[in-house]
């Protein structure tokens, strides 16, 4: 079995606009979101945890999403004593490309789609021709 991975989606930001939305509001809304998806989507995530942060550790903009973790199509022997894979929203870069709440919104959805095929182990590619990326 290989070890945790890090993927990312990444998005480069054109203009320096930000809506202006503090992390508690910006965390209601992932939940909203989180709650819209497909259950078949969702039913199959095990040790996963999300998690909305600020920025990402480099300080950039242009992450919106991260999953850091094992992706399920790489699983041997696994569950057992370790540690959830993280589904990392950025609340900044988010807020950096989005016009008004319902691009956020959007945005926020297709990040956590995108986040959560890489839990089931798509790649960046195929997330890419399935308009996800």
């Amino acid at each position: 079995m290989s070890g945790p991975i890090r993927r990312v989606a990444h998005f480069s930001v054109q203009e320096a606009r930000m809506l202006d939305l503090d992390a508690d509001a910006f965390e209601a809304l992932v939940v909203a979101e989180l709650d819209l998806l497909p259950d078949e989507m969702v039913d199959g995530l095990d040790n996963v945890v999300f998690v909305v942060e600020d920025r990402p550790e480099n300080g950039t903009l242009d992450t919106l999403g991260l999953y850091e973790g094992v992706a399920l199509t790489e699983r041997g022997d696994y569950g057992f004593g370790e540690l959830p894979d993280r589904i990392v929203l950025f609340r900044e870069p988010l807020l950096s490309i989005c016009a008004d709440d319902a691009e956020l919104r959007a945005e926020i959805h297709t990040t956590l789609v995108h986040e959560i095929g890489h839990f089931y182990g798509i790649d960046d590619e195929r997330l890419h021709e399935l308009g996800w990326a």
